[in-house]
């Protein structure tokens, strides 16, 4: 079940913005344009109106709790459980349509975008299980997270208590758990392959097993070990349930592979998979990176429970809103993760006259969010790391990355043309 931490905001302090590095030298024109444009819009934006997103808002986080109306906070496990019968049913129909003989190399890539969207969907669920918001019965919520985070290779009690560290210290530079910034010291001494790994797509979109077996740069650790120092000893019973329950996940994959085929289980679920993984990837970064606004990280005493969720980012993502259930309404769901997903869209429309400025309007989605992965290659391109002094900075460009980055891309043209 998830706690509340302390919410209380600090007296302001002066913002300390982030020095140059004097580490780049080589900038693309491309890069200076984009940068200098974004901090021409972000100042206008100050002069105008005075406003800083990096300084304590007007309202305590008791303001917004008292906007939101009484019934968002109540949950159903009802509706809940049906929202998992739908998943799994539309899961199911799928996996039966595609064993039943659907042998098309054309209509093979249609149903692994949409097995893995809905595999996207079971996880959601099964995070809302992580938070309490399911149900008020913790045995329903672990019996049915089990189920669901099991199915798609997640261990469930280890992923559930390290998301509880990230919505506990969301915003903070170094006690956040998942896609915080890397301070300079720290990226200065990343290999340059691992930079280019990082910050170019496909790799981040593949990130999330990776994290799982060894969490994130600079932390030590596993989600599937007792031992972690991710976990409290009171924690590690439930850890070993899961990453048992995990391993029989495994174990039957790989019997399913030897009884019809290492293909087949790949096409069936091993290439969904990736899928899930990459939808995982990209809406967990885009809720916390590559607003048309800098956002503010925090550290020491300018970091609060209230000012590091207000750093959040809402995203619409189309059609896909109702499949995932709602998940990117995602500022009222970091101050109040208890809220189930079928309230939060009215939760966030009511909080946000208390919210004002430091809610950031989602950028409208067509159908499909294909806008998002423009919003997506510009953050890579621009938010590297953050200053190793301050207590309220912004991610700051290694220009020196991108260009090496195009002069590889180029060289690999000439090499093709050649």
């Amino acid at each position: 079940m998830q706690t509340q931490t302390q919410t209380q905001t600090t007296p302001p302090q002066k913002q300390q913005q982030p020095p140059p590095s004097s580490q780049m030298t080589t900038r693309r024109p491309a890069d200076q344009v984009e940068e200098a444009a974004a901090k021409a819009t972000e100042d206008m934006k100050s002069r105008v109106d005075g406003f800083d997103a990096g300084k304590p808002p007007p309202f305590r986080i008791g303001d917004v709790r008292a906007a939101v109306p009484e019934h968002c906070w109540r949950k159903s496990p009802w509706r809940s459980l049906w929202y998992v019968a739908r998943d799994v049913a539309v899961v199911a129909a799928l996996g039966a349509a595609a064993a039943a003989g659907m042998d098309s190399w054309a209509v093979w890539p249609v149903y692994w975008a949409a097995q893995g969207t809905m595999f996207w969907a079971l996880f959601v669920l099964g995070h809302d299980c992580g938070h309490g918001s399911f149900s008020d019965s913790a045995t329903l919520n672990s019996v049915v997270g089990h189920l669901l985070h099991s199915f798609i290779l997640v261990p469930y009690h280890g992923w559930r208590i390290s998301h509880r560290t990230h919505h506990q210290n969301h915003g903070h530079i170094h006690r956040d758990e998942s896609w915080h910034p890397i301070t300079e010291g720290l990226y200065r001494q990343l290999e340059p392959r691992t930079k280019k790994l990082r910050f170019t797509v496909p790799f981040p979109l593949l990130a999330f097993p990776v994290y799982l077996l060894y969490r994130s740069p600079g932390k030590t650790g596993s989600h599937f070990l007792p031992s972690s120092e991710l976990f409290s000893p009171k924690e590690k019973g439930d850890v070993m349930v899961s990453t048992t329950c995990w391993c029989i996940m495994l174990a039957s994959l790989l019997a399913m592979a030897c009884a019809f085929g290492p293909a087949q289980v790949l096409k069936m679920y091993g290439l969904p998979y990736l899928v899930f993984v990459m939808w995982l990837d990209l809406v967990t970064y885009l809720h916390h990176h590559g607003h048309q606004e800098r956002l503010p990280w925090y550290r020491g005493e300018e970091w609060s429970y209230l000012r590091g969720g207000l750093t959040t980012v809402d995203r619409d993502y189309g059609w896909i809103n109702n499949i995932h259930h709602d998940i990117g309404t995602h500022v009222i769901h970091h101050l109040f993760p208890q809220i189930p997903h079928y309230h939060l869209v009215e939760a966030t429309k009511a909080a946000k006259p208390v919210l004002g400025r430091y809610y950031r309007e989602p950028q409208k989605s067509g159908p499909l969010p294909l806008h998002l992965l423009g919003v997506l290659l510009r953050s890579l391109r621009v938010d590297h790391f953050v200053s190793d002094h301050g207590d309220v900075v912004y991610y700051q460009t290694d220009h020196d990355l991108n260009t090496s980055t195009a002069h590889g891309w180029a060289a690999q043209n000439h090499h093709k043309q050649k």
